[in-house]
């Protein structure tokens, strides 16, 4: 750990990116738990009756509560306005669930350039002024090149990993997104499929028509 005392402005920003990286994907592990999303209780009372579901929903503030309370709010509307409704209260929950992420987009892309940067500062004064005071000593010269090469090594020590964590994270908000829609989508299916309530909406569209 020598190369430490040596990581110079480059290197202890990368050792910063990675300490924020470490925190924003155990942040978002946390966050993006199943049971924290869509939990299993609610979608097991997506059969009750209006009253017990939004009870549920109210005793379970996530995201699959609050989107299936939007539902419950709507079903005097027709289904195309209550799908409406739900589909921009999804959005944002999509939004909500994708937070941190755009932070670990950015430190994959700006590691490894900040590390080459950190590279190239290191070596442009072997090669100057400072050539002439190495010239006959090539062990000191090795050194300087080893020192400056650390930061591109760092530079991709942070963002391999950084990288697999959006990658797993991206997939997870992805499953969950569509989990959430399935759900929702089989809410609307219950309460409007073949109830009086959907002929009376089906007959005011006609009137509005």
């Amino acid at each position: 750990m020598s190369w430490l005392s040596d990581a110079g402005f480059f290197g202890w920003t990368l050792l910063g990116l990675s300490v924020i990286a470490l925190a924003v994907v155990l942040e978002r592990f946390w966050s993006l738990r199943r049971a924290a999303i869509v939990p299993s209780q609610l979608i097991q009372q997506l059969g009750a009756e209006d009253d017990v579901l939004r009870g549920a929903c109210t005793a379970s503030p996530t995201p699959l509560g609050r989107l299936l309370r939007i539902i419950l709010d709507h079903l005097p509307y027709v289904r195309e306005d209550n799908t409406a409704a739900v589909t921009i209260a999804a959005r944002r929950e999509v939004l909500s669930l994708e937070r941190g992420l755009v932070i670990l987009e950015v430190i994959v892309g700006i590691a490894p350039l900040l590390g080459l940067v950190g590279t190239i500062y290191g070596i442009i004064p072997l090669f100057g002024d400072f050539g002439k005071a190495v010239a006959g000593d090539n062990t000191l010269l090795a050194k300087g090149i080893g020192a400056a090469l650390n930061k591109t090594l760092l530079g991709l020590m942070v963002a391999i990993p950084t990288l697999a964590c959006w990658s797993i994270l991206n997939k997870r908000v992805e499953a969950l997104a569509l989990e959430l829609e399935s759900c929702c989508d089989e809410l609307l299916r219950q309460r409007y499929l073949k109830t009086p309530r959907a002929e009376a909406g089906v007959e005011s569209t006609r009137e509005r028509r």
